[in-house]
């Protein structure tokens, strides 16, 4: 069929993810939620035909499973997933817990413990949620901390610290995206339909961007507020309250999305545990492979030769972490095998057993991934991006549109890398031919920075509150959460550091852009309207906006 015969059966480009979405939340479930989104791509794509429509929703799925990256992406998955089992069955996992737990004896001491190695673990958001999900689940749980708010907590910090961090898997892409769109910008320079194209490199570009990410540093900024202080708003304050009273880290009816307890059993198999050595040396095998494989994909055949910094550009980080998650597994069977913590036997049953966990979080990332392709062939994005773009604004105006432009793709289509895909190409272009052509080249890059900044800000928002996001499903996965229920819980907080950055991208459109400024004044605004939100809807369901902290000593004295 014709292109333009094709889109004209598009009626609402929107439809797929807004269904997804909508009937994810109202029903409770993901899987036939998003399976309706991608199928209502089809049925535009296909003229409204249900038979070529449900050929063409297979046809998508299928691809996105063969497509080298995803697959890499859901074979890590499963292998993580023996990886986990392994620990768990071993012991590990509890020896691992027991010697952190020694040092962490309240619900306050948990969930700062798990923001502060949240931060630490920047490289990778994949590694993030798997390496801080998986450990400190269980402390926790035994310090009646939610499993709303631990999901919070791991998913809050994954993508926004591996955003804006000076080595991580995302700067090799986001660092080309921006050297194409000024590469786009130097052609038309040199053809003379612009003054004058930035001469900045594009690390540079990126490094400039970092102080207006605004997202991404409240949202980091907003858990550790939340941590502190105990304080909570919207459904994340029953949660928390539930959890303190009665012990309940999940409520009645939970659907965690990587049931742990229900396929591994409440007990590990082994009757003697394995040693927490080997939980911390696997967990450094991860972390070091993955490393040195972003190294070896990313530097070429003589890859020794090339920088770190500069082999970051180009590694192939799926590949790199499905080499640090195999070079993991062996390490914890060997492990687990030389305590004589498992026989083989069951070391391999547990393999499996572990692999069974990622069976349905697998099948919701295939079908996210599904959802992208169908808002892609109906034209979601481009329309978004149209109707943000049509009317001609001024330069200050260019952050804060493309804020919301890409707060609204990433949310929808469920994917940040994806939305900076994009908007990148659009952001840049835009921003700096309306700025240059004031004939102030200062002003220009500032607003070039500020829109660099706004997409990647905008894409991570999405990332982390989209109940179709890959990021927000794997945080829901290694933490033992209820997908929905994390995902209900953590928007309020998404939402609050969005407006807060909201807030300064406006004071950006009318003149205030150093960050030295704008900063500080955000910094209140998050502080302040978390303390009055709290206030008001503690007031509102009749509940004490901030929640006790549990504390381990208090009940051994019987207090």
């Amino acid at each position: 069929m014709p292109e333009d015969k094709r889109f004209g059966y598009i009626t609402f480009p929107l439809l797929p993810p807004l269904l997804a979405i909508a009937l994810a939340i109202v029903t409770r479930q993901v899987l036939p939620a998003l399976f309706l989104g991608v199928w209502a791509g089809g049925l535009m794509l296909t003229g409204y035909n249900p038979i070529s429509a449900t050929a063409q929703s297979l046809g998508w799925i299928v691809e996105n499973a063969t497509d080298s990256w995803n697959a890499t992406i859901l074979i890590f998955d499963f292998i993580i997933g023996a990886f986990v089992g392994l620990l768990f069955a071993s012991g590990a996992l509890h020896s691992a817990a027991s010697a952190i737990a020694g040092r962490v004896r309240s619900a306050l001491g948990a969930t700062l413990a798990s923001w502060i190695m949240g931060v630490i673990v920047f490289f990778d958001d994949y590694a993030n949620t798997i390496v801080v999900g998986s450990t400190m689940r269980p402390i926790a749980d035994r310090l009646r901390v939610s499993r709303e708010m631990l999901s919070y907590i791991v998913d809050s910090t994954a993508a926004p610290v591996a955003g804006i961090m000076l080595v991580s898997t995302w700067i090799g892409f986001e660092v080309g995206l921006i050297k194409e769109a000024v590469a786009t910008l130097e052609e038309e320079a040199l053809a003379g339909l612009i003054p004058a194209a930035p001469t900045i490199e594009a690390y540079a570009a990126w490094l400039h961007s970092i102080p207006y990410r605004f997202y991404s540093i409240f949202a980091l900024l907003l858990v550790l507020l939340v941590v502190l202080t105990r304080r909570h708003f919207g459904p994340m304050l029953k949660a928390e309250h539930r959890a303190v009273a009665t012990g309940k880290v999940l409520r009645d009816g939970a659907q965690p999305l990587m049931p742990t307890e229900t396929v591994l059993g409440e007990k590990p198999a082994a009757k003697t545990h394995a040693p927490a050595w080997l939980f911390a040396v696997s967990i450094a095998v991860l972390i070091g492979v993955t490393l040195l494989g972003m190294w070896v994909t990313g530097g070429g055949d003589r890859w020794w030769e090339t920088s770190f910094i500069d082999a970051l550009m180009n590694a192939d980080s799926a590949t790199a972490l499905l080499w640090g998650s195999f070079a993991a597994y062996i390490v914890a069977l060997a492990g687990a095998l030389a305590t004589r913590s498992l026989s083989f036997s069951v070391a391999m049953e547990y393999t499996v057993k572990g692999m069974y966990l990622m069976v349905y979080a697998n099948a919701i990332l295939l079908l996210a991934w599904s959802i992208k392709s169908a808002a892609d062939a109906v034209g979601t994005a481009e329309y978004v991006v149209h109707l943000a773009t049509a009317a001609g604004v001024s330069p200050l105006l260019v952050p804060p549109i493309i804020f919301l432009s890409a707060m609204f793709i990433s949310f929808t289509t469920g994917t940040s890398w994806g939305t900076f895909g994009i908007m990148m190409p659009i952001a840049v272009p835009m921003a700096w031919k309306l700025a240059i052509q004031t004939g102030d080249v200062d002003l220009a890059y500032t607003v070039m920075y500020a829109s660099i900044a706004a997409v990647f800000a905008g894409g991570i928002y999405g990332d982390h509150s989209s109940p179709i996001s890959d990021t927000t499903i794997m945080s829901s996965m290694f933490t033992g959460a209820d997908h929905i229920d994390h995902v209900n819980t953590q928007i309020p907080y998404a939402l609050w550091a969005a407006i807060t950055g909201g807030v300064l991208y406006v004071l950006f459109a009318i003149g205030v852009t150093s960050p030295l400024i704008l900063l500080p004044i955000g910094l209140v605004v998050l502080t302040v309207g978390h303390y009055f939100i709290s206030e008001w809807y503690g007031r509102l369901v009749g509940l004490p906006s901030k929640v006790p902290n549990y504390a381990e000593s208090l009940e051994e004295e019987g207090e």
